[in-house]
């Protein structure tokens, strides 16, 4: 199908890089949020960005306000029901998303594709839950969302070959790759790179190494640009225990186990550069391990 609108629920660091690209490719984007604050600042943000890309010719002014104009945000979910497709890109919780597509249900378009970025829940189980369960897939993009080149593309079960296309169709006109995966937990990027992360955390908790020197070796030892601990506090240590929770219920692997030293951190709030606390303390001019 031609899709033309696309509306993003949520304004948070993983939204308004979708629907910064997504404008920048010439589609209409409304934006919703429920706070009008993240909103405000995830059009600042998308505004800041551009502008950067801008400076270093990669677009160009005109190609800049044109995406800008294309970007609309809304307090009210029901507004995103006529779009061509819906990115659902929330918190990772599976109760707030279902809640979500709930709301939409009465409001959709009889063409709307429905899709969610979750980064670890099962595509068929969220798609079960709505009225279009063929016309749901699961589209997840990488962080940061205008920088990195791949998306994951999960069919549910019940996914068919239109609705895989036409997400197909959009990620090419991204200029970015597709990576297709299978419905099982994870998928395949946070399936390798969650448990890796993870094991950086078991590595810290059982005192082999401490943060910098578990980050340096990887750096300098397998190439990584950034050690493990230092991404973890990038991605989300919260994001990173929701997925190898995700993982452990959903393969029944022991291996999978969350480390207690992630789950201590989340627990205490210290889930990294979001909250200035995590691995790193980012409170100061240079981030300094915790540990």
């Amino acid at each position: 199908m031609d899709i033309k609108s696309i509306g993003v629920i949520g304004a948070g660091q993983m939204g308004n890089g979708i629907a910064h690209v997504m404008a920048l490719a010439g589609y209409d984007v409304l934006l919703n949020d429920i706070n009008q604050d993240a909103l405000n600042k995830a059009v600042a943000l998308i505004d800041k960005n551009m502008e950067r890309q801008v400076s270093r010719n990669l677009i160009s002014a005109d190609d800049k306000a044109g995406a800008m104009s294309r970007i609309q945000t809304t307090l009210e979910l029901t507004q995103l029901g006529p779009s061509d497709l819906i990115i659902e890109a929330a918190t990772e919780r599976e109760d707030i998303k279902n809640k979500i597509f709930e709301t939409l249900a009465p409001h959709l378009g009889e063409q709307t594709i429905l899709t969610s970025n979750t980064s670890s829940i099962s595509i068929t189980r969220l798609a079960s839950r709505t009225d279009r369960p063929e016309r749901f897939m699961g589209f997840h993009f990488m962080n940061p969302v205008p920088m990195m080149k791949l998306v994951e593309l999960i069919r549910g079960i019940a996914t068919d070959e239109e609705t895989y296309q036409s997400c197909l169709a959009i990620v090419e006109r991204l200029g970015k790759t597709a990576a297709s995966a299978e419905d099982f937990p994870a998928f395949i990027v946070n399936r390798i790179l969650i448990p890796m992360i993870n094991e950086a955390c078991y590595t810290l908790y059982e005192g082999v190494g401490n943060v910098a020197s578990i980050d340096n070796a990887m750096k300098l030892g397998a190439n990584h640009p950034m050690g493990p601990l230092e991404l973890a506090d990038f991605i989300g240590l919260d994001t990173c225990l929701a997925i190898m929770n995700v993982l452990h219920d959903g393969l029944a692997d022991t291996k999978y186990r969350p480390c207690p030293l992630l789950t201590k951190y989340v627990e205490a709030g210290w889930l990294g550069r979001k909250t200035k606390r995590g691995f790193y303390d980012y409170r100061g001019e240079t981030p300094v391990p915790t540990r």
